[in-house]
């Protein structure tokens, strides 16, 4: 084989990236949530705000920003210890025009695929999946913000997450599951995952189906800019709504 090749075969390799193996991809997780966690904790603690849901829009996005660090960080040091080193082949981070159906996808699935889940909830327990109930954490974010802290506020919730949770969820554990079990399995268990850890309880299923769609993306193009084009729809739309 002539050098040319080897170079070419190598440079394809990198292109296609592989999966992190899961228990590395597992450890990237813990590791980054815990010092994501312990980072936001005291960076809000300093606020001297008592009140979780009444932290100052500023002060929220510094702490989130300092977790979306530590599961960047985590990110990385998974590609290097288990991929190719390159997390953007590794990730799958690869976008093309088809990918902008995402955009329709992700209004969808807000405004009438999540409402079709909690239809059925919200017969059965009334008080518990009601519209204000379900609207509440969107509100209080909205009510916090005003002038230069809208503009925090939407790359927070529309741009930062988006791309920050796909990377993770989709991106390296659906992948790192799918590699080791079957394709579906790793789509139902990561968007379980992805639910549970948002640690609200009242939202689980609408997050759940909302992750399974987002999963769905992966495995149907092969690539994440999709289920990140779906994502920011989704949060754009709730966040639009939110406003109203």
């Amino acid at each position: 084989m002539r050098v040319g090749d080897v170079t070419r075969t190598r440079t394809a390799r990198r292109d296609v990236g592989r999966p992190i193996d899961l228990p590395v991809a597992v450890l990237a997780w813990v590791g980054a949530f815990v010092v994501g966690q312990l980072a936001s904790t005291i960076i809000v603690g300093l606020s001297g705000v008592e009140d979780v849901d009444a932290v100052p829009i500023p002060t929220l996005f510094i702490a989130l920003a300092a977790t979306w660090t530590a599961y960047l960080a985590g990110l990385w040091w998974a590609s290097r210890r288990a991929g190719t080193g390159d997390p953007v082949a590794d990730y799958r981070v690869r976008f093309r025009p088809i990918d902008a159906i995402g955009a329709p996808i992700g209004i969808v699935t807000q405004l009438v695929v999540v409402p079709l889940v909690y239809l059925p909830l919200s017969r059965i327990w009334p008080s518990t999946f009601s519209e204000d109930e379900l609207a509440e954490n969107a509100e209080r974010l909205v009510d916090r913000a005003s002038g230069a802290t809208t503009v925090l506020l939407v790359v927070m919730v529309c741009i930062g997450a988006p791309i920050v949770e796909e990377l993770v969820y989709r991106g390296m554990l659906q992948r790192a599951f799918a590699a080791r079990f079957h394709q579906v399995v790793a789509w139902v268990v990561v968007a379980a995952w992805f639910a549970i850890i948002h640690f609200r309880p009242v939202e689980y299923p609408g997050l759940f189906a909302f992750a399974l769609v987002a999963g769905a993306c992966v495995p149907f193009t092969g690539r994440l800019g999709m289920a990140i084009v779906t994502h920011i729809a989704f949060n754009v739309t709730g966040l639009v709504l939110a406003v109203r």
